[in-house]
């Protein structure tokens, strides 16, 4: 699913306010009291050990933004693999030897010079935990960000990101559901033909496959956004 907007024209009603927003937090504390609290009573009737509990932490740790990163790299130096990728994303993956066995489908859509691609859950906090890591950013879960970015998707992204996207450039917002994931094929950067897939991955952080910010930029080591990097 997705919502879509331009510069001053966006499918939400918004009527400008004077009033502050939410900041886009989470109240991480009070879901970890009541994991650990949960987690001790299952131990306790049997369904676990503790040490099982470790060895599936171990696992999840070990899954990080890096496998979505050795996508978009594929993606960026092959361009079969990227038609493949965004034809069936898990079919993809294979290629590549990542597992998705927890996701039902997952969606890979492009940023472009004219189109911004950014992702939320609106009804919880489905992530492509498989290619971007098991833990997402408390930002992503928030009910501030949820909320606000199906409606707001620019200014979101320019508060609490500092991600500013140029006028004319249309901005969609992908609705994750627990059928559907999203990753996000960020715009390559300028300046980095003839780069190894090794060198493009250090460029594309986290929250670029998401769509709330852009790739570090190969010349200062920061964001770079369209108007400096991608577009002419």
């Amino acid at each position: 699913m997705s919502h879509s907007s331009k510069q001053n024209d966006c499918d939400y009603e918004h009527a400008p306010d004077n009033h502050s927003h939410e900041p886009i937090n989470d109240d991480a504390a009070y879901w970890a009291q009541k994991t650990q609290t949960i987690q001790m009573l299952l131990e306790k009737k049997g369904y676990f050990t503790a040490d099982e509990v470790r060895r599936e932490i171990e696992r999840q740790d070990s899954v990080t933004p890096m496998l979505g990163a050795r996508l978009v790299a594929r993606a960026w130096t092959a361009p079969a693999f990227k038609a493949r990728l965004l034809a069936d994303g898990k079919a993809a993956c294979r290629e590549l030897d990542i597992d998705t066995v927890e996701i039902k489908r997952l969606a890979v859509v492009e940023n472009t010079p004219s189109v911004h691609h950014i992702v939320v859950c609106t009804l919880c906090s489905c992530y492509p935990r498989a290619i971007l890591g098991y833990h997402p950013p408390s930002w992503y879960k928030s009910t501030a960000y949820r909320n606000r970015v199906v409606v707001d998707p620019r200014g979101v992204l320019e508060e609490e990101f500092g991600t500013v996207i140029s006028d004319g450039v249309e901005v969609r917002v992908m609705d994750s559901t627990a059928d559907t994931r999203y990753l996000v094929i960020p715009v390559r950067p300028r300046g980095t033909e003839g780069w190894s897939e090794e060198s493009l991955i250090s460029l594309i952080n986290r929250d670029s496959m998401i769509g709330v910010s852009f790739t570090r930029s190969p010349r200062r080591g920061s964001s770079e956004g369209y108007t400096s990097n991608a577009i002419s």
